[in-house]
């Protein structure tokens, strides 16, 4: 046994030298300091590495048909009340959301950017006695309210029983409301007295939009919007109001499934309106193109509204998650360790013959 254990004594590789002879000096306890201090800091920032996750990137060629894209948005428009501002979206394929509600929450803001009111959407209808039947007659007791859609309707049992029916069947039939006044429904619930309260107010409206993963465009823009043959027009007539302020600020516009650490070009954007009307455009692929439209007063030739159009890559970006495995962080550390404590022993061994043949050199008086 005691010849075993000998023949596993010469193959240690690491021989011990007596405490007796080592050497001491001050410039090794400096390098030591440093080379722990060095040694920590790298064993800190590859820890991190190790429990924060990693993060590769893709290009794939994209060939998925059918699927669809939801776009994220979250903007601000100061001087432009929730009760006239509207979502359009449509893209290549025909596909069309006109006066998009569902999915989006519009936030009244004063004039310092205070939330004064959230709702879904549309202008309320307040309960009134006696509204306008759709024959003529005021509505009495026992009987069912059928408004009237004043020649909008597709039947003869349709009824409107708000101004925003109304409105909504007005914009199918691609017909504009001149004068909200004369439309019972909308005298009945104040929709320009609303409009009027609301005047100099903001609105922050957010939410996202699910659309086909083609070309196409989304706009904010004031007045319902429909089509007037084959073009696409919003009805600003029942507003009654010679211009409209679509400065607005990006708090947020996002293509896709939320991922975190992803830039997203657009997000604090800002944009002031100086001239009366205007359109603001936004073009985007892989880079960004702005642009802005002016008319002069009493010249309305482009829609005032905020236009994004986007164009869709062939080309698809695969984001992976991932962790640092443990043996590749084990050797790693030991990388670190063994290669910190090898230069500085070297770098040790250096300054210490240097001192060490100074020294020699001034005993014997060659050192100048």
């Amino acid at each position: 046994m005691e010849g075993f254990f000998g023949k596993l004594k010469k193959l240690d590789a690491y021989p011990k030298i007596n405490e007796d002879f080592y050497s001491r000096t001050l410039s090794g306890g400096v390098i030591t300091i440093v080379s722990s201090i060095v040694m920590f800091l790298l064993f800190i920032s590859e820890l991190r590495l190790y429990l924060h996750p990693v993060t590769e990137t893709k290009l794939l060629v994209d060939t998925s048909r059918g699927e669809r894209l939801r776009i994220n948005f979250d903007i601000t428009f100061p001087a432009l009340p929730c009760s006239i501002v509207s979502l359009d979206a449509m893209d290549i394929s025909g596909e069309e959301h006109l006066d998009v509600k569902h999915d989006i929450i519009k936030r009244r803001i004063d004039a310092h950017g205070n939330v004064i009111e959230v709702r879904q959407d549309g202008i309320g209808a307040p309960k009134i006695e006696k509204p306008l039947q759709r024959h003529g007659g005021r509505l009495e007791h026992n009987e069912t309210y059928c408004g009237s859609c004043y020649g909008a309707e597709v039947s003869d049992d349709d009824c409107c029983n708000s101004c925003e029916e109304v409105r909504e069947a007005y914009r199918k039939k691609g017909w504009g409301m001149s004068n909200p006044d004369l439309i019972d429904q909308c005298k009945r619930e104040g929709f320009l007295q609303r409009i009027k309260d609301e005047d100099g107010e903001g609105c922050n409206i957010y939410g996202f939009l699910d659309v086909n993963r083609v070309a196409g465009n989304f706009h904010f823009a004031p007045g319902k919007s429909f089509q007037q043959s084959n073009v696409h027009v919003h009805d600003l007539q029942a507003f009654q109001k010679d211009s409209f302020n679509v400065s607005h600020k990006i708090n947020k516009l996002a293509f896709g499934d939320f991922f975190p650490g992803v830039v997203n070009p657009l997000d604090g954007v800002q944009w002031i309106q100086e001239a009366p009307y205007g359109m603001y455009q936004y073009f985007i692929k892989f880079s960004v193109t702005e642009h802005f439209r002016a008319d002069e007063v009493g010249r309305v030739q482009a829609l005032p509204g905020v236009f994004f159009f986007y164009d869709l890559s062939p080309i698809k970006v695969i984001f992976t998650e991932g962790h640092v495995p443990f043996l590749h962080f084990l050797t790693n550390v030991c990388a670190i360790v063994g290669g910190i404590f090898t230069v500085s022993g070297i770098v040790d061994a250096f300054v210490y013959h240097s001192q060490k043949a100074i020294k020699k050199k001034m005993e014997i008086g060659k050192f100048s």
